[in-house]
């Protein structure tokens, strides 16, 4: 039943997109100088998970490297590499010089300092969960390296400028935002349907299952593309010809636990922290969750700092919240 199982992995990026026209248009003439090769504008992608962010950002930069014969191109997920360190790190692989650098005792400012005196073809660098630096200094030294440009993606812009510094803030006013909504019902099946013929044989699933599976998944393509992954896979595993609605439905819950027991895997240290904290001792005050959650590591984050964190497991549907202020009161969805 399946012809090319790459097309129904999450980080796949088709040839062509569904359904993102003006957000392609948006980012295109963000980094429309670059084919000048001037520096492109830096570009913001907020939405939603599973709108199609990441994809646009890499789709996006693979047409401009069509256009383009001497560019450079990195991605780095700031979830992974959430220390400045470990951001340095993964933009200066990107251009190969990390193989004398060591992890250990490398200063940063080392690190910035090759990144400077870089003087190659542009360099576009991808910052995908960009809100989960935890120095967002950062961006105010990537914003003056004179030829790289910047795609930043998070949730929320709120989130994102919180705890930026009035330096950043003034770098990035001007930036491009570009705003990413919920999938439509339709949407989604056009763009499982995209799938469907690229990586499975002809009537493996009918456009009433795909409809039932975009149901399931309220607007989120990588939930929808995950219960059509493992119902074809389990589908293959039991030697069927066609997906079949039973298999949907098994599908359905089973790939809503993948994805959410893959989101608690990515979590930083401290937000595994409160994840754990809520976990042994269910509902907590705002108070009290920090108060724990502050005995339990040794250099514990401000107040503000933690309450992003929430909101950010919030986004992910880890943790759900209720009531405000000192009221406010937070449990696992689980």
């Amino acid at each position: 039943m399946i012809r090319d199982a790459r097309v129904l992995q999450p980080e796949f990026v088709p040839r062509e997109v569904q359904h993102r026209d003006a957000e392609v248009n948006q980012l295109t003439n963000a980094l429309d100088p670059i084919v000048d090769g001037e520096r492109g504008d830096t570009a913001f992608l907020f939405g939603p998970s599973g709108v199609g962010k990441t994809c646009i950002a890499q789709y996006t930069v693979e047409q401009l490297r069509e256009a383009v014969v001497d560019i450079e191109y990195q991605y780095v997920n700031c979830w992974q590499n959430y220390s400045r360190f470990r951001a340095l790190y993964r933009i200066l692989e990107g251009l190969n010089q990390t193989i004398d650098v060591h992890r250990r005792s490398t200063p940063h400012d080392e690190l910035l300092a090759r990144l400077r005196e870089y003087e190659g073809p542009p360099y576009v660098v991808v910052l995908d969960e960009v809100d989960q630096l935890q120095d967002s200094a950062v961006l105010y030294d990537l914003y003056r390296v004179p030829n790289l440009s910047m795609i930043l993606v998070a949730n929320r812009e709120e989130e994102l400028f919180v705890d930026l510094d009035d330096r950043v803030v003034s770098r990035l006013q001007s930036a491009r935002r570009i705003r990413f909504d919920h999938y439509g019902e339709d949407e989604l099946v056009a763009i499982m349907r995209d799938r469907v013929d690229w990586g499975l044989e002809p009537g493996a699933v009918t456009d009433d299952l795909l409809r039932r599976i975009a149901d399931a998944a309220a607007g989120d393509a990588r939930v929808a593309l995950g219960i059509l992954r493992n119902a074809a896979r389990d589908a293959t595993r039991a030697g069927a010809d066609s997906i079949e609605d039973t298999v949907v439905d098994d599908a359905i819950p089973d790939t809503r636990q993948e994805i959410h027991q893959k989101t608690v895997e990515t979590l930083t240290p401290h937000q595994r922290t409160l994840y754990d904290v809520l976990d042994e001792f269910g509902r907590q005050q705002a108070g009290e969750l920090y108060a724990r959650y502050e005995e339990r590591v040794d250099d514990p984050m401000t107040r503000r700092t933690v309450r992003n964190y929430l909101q950010k497991m919030i986004q992910y549907d880890l943790v759900a919240s209720e009531g405000e202020n000192r009221a406010r009161t937070y449990r696992l969805t689980r």
